[in-house]
């Protein structure tokens, strides 16, 4: 065999073998594990739609309606955060029974939000918290249905001071969108001069309530560094950015102390307090500059020992306020 033939036969037979046995394997396994989970929270996105649909169309009192698929879609996204991630709710003492507006950190992909709303739900028995999001999410088809039942909206002044009024909660991540895709480990927030929110707190006489959770960007991370990425976001304003993750990491959310109503306090003094307070709390309880290894190996040990007070159906930590799950 001449060294013409051999060529041949190494690029024409041995090495497509190799490719397909070794070297796609390796390369393209790891690339759909990045995505899977990713994947599997837009199928669960998207049953969840599909249970708000059946409930309204099998049932005609819109109250039983409301009470059994919140129960349901409780417990759909609670089963996935106690699985996949742990999920715990600590300082849930400094919530008031009555109005207040919380403010969180927004992660990449922010479920740890939609944990949150699913153990509230189950401690307050009712869905009492209203929902700032960006306009875009109802632009997707199903989500203006599901957030009509979940008590989302875009957040004008009029919609946040009618929630606080009727005595329910209002939760917005002042950082948004931006913030998801632009921060990074060291969970810097990201506001900009967005003044809306304390406009609102200051006249609807409410207090102020910062949340962050922990490992919530270990979890699921995006491609935000890229300046051709950002660039775009800037221009068209969606968020066309690549998305991976699914690490089973800990998810810890802390719930801060309350910023008082404060009569005399200006729109920019409150933001600037709010801020600094949410920072505070990311100091606190986030290892900086974080790591997805250390979120990993938290969930094998928790901070604090737990001490069981029952809810109907769930055991919870006096302390911590930590929702265990098992039944």
């Amino acid at each position: 065999m001449n060294s013409s033939t051999s060529l041949a036969y190494v690029y024409g037979e041995w090495l497509p073998v190799c490719l397909e046995k070794y070297f796609l394997p390796a390369v393209l396994w790891p690339l759909l594990a990045l995505v899977a989970v990713p994947l599997w929270i837009f199928f669960y996105i998207y049953l969840s739609v599909f249970i708000v649909l059946a409930y309204e169309i099998s049932t005609k009192v819109k109250e039983e309606t409301h009470k059994s698929c919140h129960f349901i879609l409780g417990y759909l996204w609670d089963f996935f955060g106690r699985i996949w991630h742990g999920y715990e709710i600590h300082g849930i003492e400094n919530l008031p029974d009555g109005p207040c507006l919380i403010i969180y950190y927004h992660a990449a992909l922010p479920i740890d939000y939609i944990f949150f709303l699913a153990r509230i739900f189950f401690l307050k028995n009712r869905l009492c918290c209203h929902t700032v999001v960006d306009r875009f999410v109802l632009k997707f088809p199903g989500l203006r249905m599901l957030s009509r039942n979940l008590k989302m909206m875009t957040g004008t002044k009029e919609e946040c001071l009618c929630a606080l009024k009727n005595g329910d909660w209002v939760a917005i991540a002042p950082g948004g969108t931006r913030e998801a895709i632009f921060s990074d480990e060291t969970y810097k927030t990201i506001w900009g001069k967005r003044t809306g929110f304390a406009k609102v707190a200051i006249e609807a006489r409410v207090p102020i309530i910062p949340m962050f959770t922990e490992n919530s960007r270990e979890g699921y991370r995006t491609l935000g560094r890229i300046r051709l990425l950002k660039n775009l976001y800037e221009y068209i304003r969606w968020p066309l950015i690549f998305l991976y993750g699914g690490f089973p990491v800990k998810w810890r959310t802390h719930v801060g102390q309350p910023i008082p109503y404060e009569p005399n306090i200006t729109a920019e003094e409150l933001v600037e307090k709010a801020q600094n307070a949410l920072q505070s709390l990311i100091n606190k309880h986030q290892k900086l500059p974080a790591s997805i290894r250390r979120g990993l190996l938290e969930r094998f040990h928790n901070k604090k020992k737990i001490s069981k007070k029952h809810l109907p159906g769930y055991p919870l930590c006096s302390k911590c306020c930590t929702l265990m799950g098992s039944r």
